[in-house]
């Protein structure tokens, strides 16, 4: 049930994939939202969607000033994918720094609006066994971009005592819309796709709809002080990831195998040829990491639900880069 106490809510990184689905997902149950864009940003991804544009700044505090004062809910979905070559301190400036200047923003407004801070399971790092990692794992980020995220996510947890926050975990996140995935898309297409160790390892993705359904519900009524994982119905093997996008794309399915270890010299190679390789080493950890997650605490508080699993997913993501040209 929505919270009737929240009639508007303010969008940080309202044009991003993430940002413009709950923009979407808010407008469709009457939702008022104050789309928080930086100076010049591409807004083409909230065409055709009633949203107030507010042009501010996370990393410029003075640009913040009043922004959040029309809202009674704040999402802050502003972040940076994980990708090579992007030093360590401009993940940490954005998720850490950006982060504590909206929450410092808030705290000077006379009245608090409930707050969702969007964070990644990525925090908890590689899931070892077979239990699937609820909220109460501990953090144990791998990379840059997840140790960014975890220190923003424990600093968010200092400013639990002064703000209404509520914390989502969505995972993998993927679907109309998304450019990060379609490298995968491409090169299952271009017979350039392999599995590490045979594909066993395990990944959760998460469509973006669901993804949007549960932070909302998340945002209206999550208990303060909480984190909640966002995930799909259920993980999947990479074997079932690139098989079921070969079906969807009507191509030879993925064959080749290679083992951790030389992937893993292979990256390092192009990593030291290329500004952009193909492949880095924390790819290879991506393909070879088992990372799957309990959504069960969010269907117990908060009603969620995941609707689309992973072929139906699939086939609607590949439809839509057939659609814009992109495959």
């Amino acid at each position: 049930m929505v919270d009737k106490l929240v009639e508007t809510v303010a969008i940080t990184g309202a044009n991003g994939f993430i940002g413009s689905a709950l923009t979407r997902r808010l407008v469709e149950q009457g939702i008022a939202v104050r789309a928080i864009v930086r100076n010049s940003a591409d807004l083409s991804r909230l065409e055709g969607i009633p949203v107030t544009v507010v042009e501010a700044n996370v990393l410029e505090p003075r640009t913040l000033r009043r922004v959040f004062a029309a809202a009674d809910g704040v999402i802050h979905a502003v972040g940076k994918l994980g990708q090579f070559g992007v030093p360590e301190d401009s993940y940490h400036e954005l998720h850490v720094g950006g982060t504590r200047n909206v929450l410092e923003a808030i705290l000077a407004l006379d009245e608090q609006p409930r707050i969702l801070y969007v964070s990644s399971p990525g925090v908890l790092g590689p899931v070892h066994g077979e239990l699937s990692a609820d909220e109460t794992f501990p953090l144990v980020p791998g990379n840059a971009y997840e140790r960014s995220k975890a220190a923003a996510e424990m600093m968010v947890q200092r400013y639990c005592d002064r703000l209404p926050i509520v914390i989502a975990r969505p995972e993998f996140v993927y679907g109309p819309g998304d450019l990060h995935v379609l490298g995968l898309f491409k090169a299952v297409q271009n017979g350039q796709f392999f599995y590490i160790d045979g594909g066993l390892a395990r990944c959760h993705p998460t469509y973006v709809a669901d993804a949007a359904d549960g932070m909302v519900k998340a945002l209206l009524v999550g208990k303060p002080g909480e984190i909640y994982h966002i995930t799909g119905p259920n993980p999947i093997t990479f074997f079932e990831l690139g098989r079921t996008i070969a079906q969807v794309l009507g191509v030879r399915r993925p064959f080749v195998t290679l083992s951790r270890g030389t992937a893993l010299r292979m990256a390092g190679a192009l990593e030291r040829l290329s500004r952009r390789p193909p492949l880095s080493r924390d790819g290879v950890a991506f393909f070879a990491d088992d990372r799957h997650f309990s959504w069960e605490k969010a269907r117990r508080e908060l009603d969620y639900a995941p609707q689309i699993d992973w072929r139906s997913g699939a086939a609607l993501t590949a439809q839509w880069y057939q659609q814009q040209g992109l495959l």
